[in-house]
């Protein structure tokens, strides 16, 4: 069997995902692919890749996925979470179903997805957790990204939460956090041009950057910016 790592990414079909897809197939790494619809998947050119159904909104989603990723590969080294979704709403107009719905995709099914998957993690000696999160998990920008801060800042939180849980056993884990990048849910949310935004493959640069760190080198954090911010 190889020793080449394996890495889950969820919303893996397209935009961050599917770059963060490339970066690691270039890197040698084996890959676990997650979309609602596995017929969009496309893996890279020459990866050793597994696409497989995930849906976010569906409890059972994550137990299913994390095991044929094992049962395929027999190990998991990294869980990227980068599946989400942004509700254009201010914390007034929206209802207890936007947040529901906000918080089941960006925090609860990350969470069930690193729970079923940590046994893995933690036989790896050197288990990674990536949360896409953004700087709406940092500040809350405008009246009408204050609802996905919330999720956002929530993600945040458990990807330190999941950091500290998973220190002693060597499990390792990052929140990356971008402003606008140019995808499809940035073009939804903002007139910017896409060449004023952060662009997916950049984002996958970092991811790569990230698991390739040894444990003593840790990052928890990576903001990425591409308007200058104020600082926090």
């Amino acid at each position: 069997m190889t020793d080449a790592r394996v890495a889950m990414i969820s919303g893996a079909s397209r935009g961050i995902g599917s770059e963060i897809a490339a970066a690691l197939a270039r890197a040698g790494w084996r890959l676990s692919l997650g979309a609602r619809n596995p017929a969009q998947l496309t893996p890279p050119p020459g990866a050793d890749a597994l696409a497989h159904c995930f849906d976010a909104r569906d409890p059972a989603s994550e137990k299913l996925w994390v095991a044929a990723t094992a049962e395929r590969f027999g190990r998991i080294d990294a869980v990227i979470a980068n599946a989400g979704i942004m509700i254009p709403k201010t914390v007034i107009a929206a209802d207890d179903a936007d947040l529901d719905d906000l918080i089941q995709v960006n925090v609860k099914s990350p969470l069930r997805l690193v729970r079923a998957a940590w046994p893995h993690l933690v036989a790896s000696g050197h288990g990674r957790v990536v949360t896409i999160a953004s700087l709406s998990g940092k500040r809350v920008k405008s009246a009408g990204s204050g609802l996905y801060a919330v999720s956002k800042f929530a993600a945040l939180a458990m990807t330190h939460a999941i950091r500290h849980a998973g220190w002693d056993e060597g499990v390792r884990a990052t929140a990356i956090c971008p402003g606008f990048v140019a995808t499809d849910m940035a073009a939804a949310a903002t007139s910017r041009p896409p060449e004023g935004m952060t662009q997916p493959q950049d984002v996958a640069r970092i991811v790569a950057f990230v698991l390739d760190l040894p444990g003593t080198a840790s990052i928890a954090e990576v903001p990425i910016n591409s308007t200058l911010e104020d600082s926090w």
